[in-house]
């Protein structure tokens, strides 16, 4: 039986491993307190705060009948200068911050904010007041009290930026541990199913046996050994190649597939485990139960960011309730682990069609990399 190179793994980053800083090439590590305070995002969020700051401060000490304009503007230029040179530095320190312990990182973090606005509010007396640099006191009652809005304001957002990445951290943690109580479902049951086959090939062809257990080991050191939760669809192909195999020895002739994978972007990534079900519950419900075996049809498209599989067997009308429950176990346990990794993105949808039991699932996916055919559609027994 053919089967397709092992494709080039790829570690997973951003959620589950490090970020590279755009600017420095530097790790850092996700759950790093501190956000990219160089996106486009975050500067226009501390635009629109720093602006609605500037407003509350103005509107503490006038009232609506006689607003000062004039002094929102000066307190809108003071406050904004201090804002976004503030999350200048601090995007500047970021990968080096990342690097120091955390109360350390954390403490310095908060010492720029009062630190630049003092600087700000010198240069501002000097520029503002058109005063002699020697007649300025760096200890002024105006400074100090800008100095000290700015400490009180620093402090509410390091201690948010904090609060926010510890809750993150925590959502994380509980999403690596979901995801892998319900990927360790899938292993001991295709496990056991593999055995089977092995089994029974011990005593009337003991190479082919060995070359089994040999597929089955490198199929599991590829699903152990991965970084992560998602691979390379081609890994999951590869992956799902070595277990038809496997079947293929027990089943002989009665186990056709048909493959449509073309023209799938070779960026376009997979959770681990999640073609391979789907093709073991065919085997289990639609070929296994049929003397004359049949044929199973997956089919994988990719459009306008959309990925979507589409995996079909034989209908077999007279089922056990055993059967069934099972049925619907490896769809929802499927269904569960695209929920957990894309929310409601995710699509998990079956249904009958023209004598064969058809299972789609889709999930939006961004790719940038170019169409890079992953193979011609095959067929294969």
């Amino acid at each position: 039986m053919k089967k397709s190179k092992h494709s080039k793994q790829v570690p997973l980053k951003g959620r589950l491993g490090l970020q590279d800083d755009k600017r420095s090439g530097d790790p850092v590590d996700p759950e790093f307190f501190l956000p990219d305070l160089c996106e486009i995002e975050a500067v226009f969020f501390l635009v629109l705060v720093a602006e609605l700051f500037s407003l509350v401060l103005v509107l503490a000490s006038s009232s609506l009948t006689a607003f000062d304009w004039n002094k929102l503007a000066l307190v809108s230029l003071f406050v904004q200068w201090v804002a976004l040179s503030s999350a200048a530095v601090l995007c500047k320190l970021r990968p080096y911050l990342a690097k120091m312990p955390a109360k350390r990182a954390v403490l310095l973090s908060y010492l720029v904010i009062p630190l630049d606005a003092w600087v700000f509010s010198f240069l501002s007396q000097w520029v503002l007041v058109i005063s002699p640099v020697e007649e300025i006191s760096f200890f002024s009652a105006e400074i100090l009290k800008n100095v000290v809005i700015a400490a009180i304001m620093g402090g509410l957002v390091i201690r948010y930026f904090y609060l926010q990445a510890q809750l993150m951290a925590r959502r994380q943690s509980e999403l690596v541990h979901k995801i892998q109580a319900l990927q360790s479902r899938i292993r001991p049951h295709f496990l056991f199913n593999s055995m089977n086959s092995i089994a029974s090939l011990i005593v009337s062809d003991p190479e082919k046996a060995e070359n089994a257990v040999l597929d089955l080991s490198e199929v599991f050191r590829a699903s152990l050994n991965e970084v992560g939760n998602q691979v390379p669809f081609q890994q999951e192909v590869t992956l799902c190649e070595r277990y038809l195999g496997i079947e293929a020895l027990r089943l002989g002739e009665r186990l056709q597939v048909d493959w449509d994978i073309r023209d799938i972007p070779s960026g376009v990534q997979i959770p681990l485990l999640t073609l391979q079900p789907l093709l073991e519950n065919a085997i289990l419900h639609g070929i296994q139960p049929l003397p004359e075996g049949g044929v199973i049809r997956v089919k994988a498209i990719y459009h306008y960011g959309l990925f979507e599989l589409k995996v079909s067997n034989p209908l077999v009308e007279k089922e056990s309730a055993a059967q069934a429950k099972g049925n619907r176990m490896a769809l929802e346990n499927t269904r569960n682990r695209l929920s957990v990794l894309y929310g409601e993105r995710a699509k998990l949808t079956s249904y009958q069609e023209d004598g064969r039991y058809i299972t789609v699932f889709s999930y939006p996916y961004a790719v940038d990399a170019p169409l890079t055919p992953l193979s011609a559609a095959k067929r294969r027994s």
